[in-house]
């Protein structure tokens, strides 16, 4: 009996894979997306304010001290890079060039003036903020350079960096304001948690920090990365 070639050679082998269409994914932009998402959504519920936020700020200084987080990742890039600065190689070294040169009273202030460019509809200002800074970042290649306060780096470094302080930040806001952490910054905690423990190997606190989180230890007193 005569076998048909083309219909044997069609059951045996495996189909081809369906070619893989769109732009490549980028992880390091849908954290900063689900952490902007939830700042907003967080701030859509505030009704006070003027309430103590952290520290000596209070929300509305807080708020404005993460919107930095928003509107500096457009303004870094509309300035372009500066001749001669530094090149910073990503998070880790950005926040240890950022350490030689910390000012908690500036931190403060700044956090201040922000707070007050808000106006007078904060959350509308910070979704308007988050827009903007979403649509810059989706159509910037993860290669372009930016300038920061401590050198030029690319994107796709920087925007960890950012991711921190909105998904940080949004916690510390959802604290103050009685509200639950968003479940949306589950996206953004990946990269928070593995930039924070990157930070303690910098800074020789993997030990405390390994101890800690496996249920052997607990942390020092005033504990931090950062």
């Amino acid at each position: 009996m005569e076998t048909d070639t083309a219909s044997s050679f069609a059951q045996t082998t495996e189909p081809e894979p369906a070619s893989q269409e769109g732009p490549p994914p980028r992880p390091h932009v849908e954290a900063y997306r689900a952490a902007s998402n939830a700042l907003a959504r967080v701030c859509r519920n505030i009704t006070d304010w003027e309430a103590p936020g952290l520290g000596e700020w209070t929300v509305r200084d807080l708020a404005g001290h993460v919107d930095r987080a928003l509107v500096n990742v457009t303004a870094y890039l509309e300035a372009g890079t500066e001749p001669g600065a530094p090149f910073v190689d990503g998070p880790v070294a950005y926040y240890r060039a950022f350490w030689g040169r910390h000012d908690d009273e500036g931190v403060a202030e700044r956090g201040r003036l922000a707070g007050q460019a808000l106006g007078d509809e904060p959350s509308i200002t910070i979704e308007r903020d988050r827009v903007l800074a979403q649509a810059v970042v989706d159509r910037t290649p993860d290669d372009a350079r930016l300038r920061t306060p401590v050198g030029t780096m690319t994107l796709a470094g920087y925007l960890p960096t950012r991711t921190f302080e909105l998904a940080v930040h949004t916690a510390d806001l959802a604290r103050a304001t009685g509200q639950e952490v968003p479940e949306s910054l589950d996206l953004a905690w990946p990269e928070v948690i593995r930039l924070a423990s990157e930070l303690a190997v910098q800074n020789g606190q993997a030990v405390d920090l390994v101890m800690a989180i496996t249920g052997r230890g607990t942390l020092p007193e005033g504990f931090t990365v950062l």
